[in-house]
């Protein structure tokens, strides 16, 4: 219980702490001794949360089972059922639900304590490198990071699994058994059944060997992390078009960068927007990179795609990624106008009489600018140096089906009225 005390010592003051319960040895154990500790030390609030997948007909009875073990030790306890999305891997969509879950659930600061332990930290560790994984994931599963909201610790690393087994057993504690462990189709239970114990016939500390190599590669990590943020300053200069609110990068920086060094930089930036790729995929970078500076390379992610546009890196996401389409009559033009995946318009200064409405580029467009007479809205657009992938859903302002107004650039037309427009948000994944 020191080893667990020590590990939550930086988490005392938040506001509540949640339990990640599978039923499981794991979580049973830590669930029993933060529940012990409790009775005598200072924690804040504690709660259990047990997501249900839904996945197998055993896991009907776990909501059930982690009730009875909440109520005999004093915790509430909160079930979660999620859908789990069809793909490739089963185990990462469970766990991608799971974790969403959990999200919903943390609070303003608050701490999601979950089971993992020393074995769990080799088998990650041996099942990365079998990956091809770089040091990122050998550095294995972090013993704390922010999750929504709060963070999630996992309090147990230190710890082994013989270590949880004779505490349960001393405890007389109840727990699930998952019949998907068993399942060697899975990578990870096959390594953890047919591999893991083969291993430890030879050397039988390999769990503590493999999470002290992972303790080290986890400073070489932060090392890595502390050039990235050095190398990323000079290329972190404000956009031109700060109302566009989109993750953005200078590009010339970057290419003062060695390769190796780039691609530090970039992943660490990237880290906080998507799932990384892989080392076969970075060959897209290269590819935007070295593009003609005339051409608008893109470079698809998972979770994403990163243009190269006006010498600079711009991230898209979520809204960003599909081509807004209508037009909208504005009945009310004193109050703001929302459109369809795109964000909020509103007037400033004087509201127009006659037919307002809004619409986007067709092509053809024109536009009267004071003193200059009747311009090419495209041309004037090329002026601005708007990045283009703007361009399609920038809103425009007619009225009386003459164009007035083009949002967010203002002395490019001849109304007393200003169109301010709050692009939609690029939600970022923290992965």
């Amino acid at each position: 219980m020191d080893t667990l005390l020590h590990s939550l010592a930086l988490w005392r003051s938040a506001p509540r702490w949640h339990i990640a319960l599978s039923g499981g040895l794991d979580s049973t154990v830590l669930l029993h001794q933060l529940a012990t500790l409790a009775r005598t030390e200072s924690f804040p609030p504690l709660r259990a949360i047990h997501v249900h997948h839904g996945l197998q007909a055993a896991a009907d009875a776990w909501p059930h089972h982690c009730q009875r073990l909440c109520d005999a030790l004093g915790v509430p306890l909160t079930v979660v059922r999620v859908q789990v999305a069809p793909g490739a891997s089963l185990e990462a969509a469970a766990r991608d639900a799971r974790y969403a879950a959990f999200e919903q659930v943390l609070g303003e600061g608050e701490v999601l304590l979950t089971g993992q332990h020393r074995d769990d930290q080799a088998e990650t560790l041996l099942f990365r490198l079998l990956r091809g994984t770089g040091v990122r994931g050998l550095a294995g599963m972090s013993g704390q990071r922010p999750l929504g909201r709060g963070m999630l610790v996992r309090p147990m690393l230190q710890i082994s699994r013989e270590q949880l087994e004779g505490y349960a057993r001393a405890n007389a504690l109840e727990w699930v058994e998952d019949p998907s462990n068993s399942d060697t189709r899975f990578s990870r239970n096959y390594l953890r059944s047919d591999v893991l114990p083969v291993i430890a016939r030879r050397w039988p500390r390999f769990a503590q060997t493999f999470a002290r190599t992972a303790s080290h590669l986890a400073e070489a990590h932060a090392l890595l992390v502390e050039v990235a943020e050095q190398d990323l300053q000079p290329a972190q200069v404000a956009s031109p078009f700060p109302w566009l609110n989109l993750p953005s990068l200078a590009l010339a920086p970057l290419l003062t960068l060695s390769d190796a060094r780039q691609r530090n930089a970039l992943q660490h930036w990237l880290s906080s927007l998507t799932r990384l790729p892989d080392s076969q995929h970075w060959a897209g970078w290269q590819d935007l990179r070295d593009a003609a500076p005339s051409a608008t390379p893109v470079w698809v992610l998972a979770d994403g795609r990163l243009l190269r546009a006006g010498e600079r890196l711009w991230w898209l996401a979520d809204d960003w990624l599909h081509t807004p389409a209508g037009e909208w009559e504005w009945a009310d033009p004193a109050q703001p106008l929302s459109l369809a995946a795109n964000g909020q318009v509103r007037l400033c200064g004087l509201v127009p009489q006659g037919r307002v409405q809004i619409r986007y580029r067709q092509g053809g467009e024109v536009l009267e600018v004071p003193g200059r007479g009747h311009r090419d809205l495209k041309r004037l657009l090329n002026e601005t140096g708007l990045p283009p992938f703007v361009r399609a859903r920038l809103p425009l302002l007619f009225i009386d089906g003459r164009l007035h107004a083009v949002a967010n650039l203002p002395g490019r037309g001849g109304s007393d009225a200003l169109l301010h427009w709050m692009p939609p948000p690029n939600a970022q994944r923290l992965r």
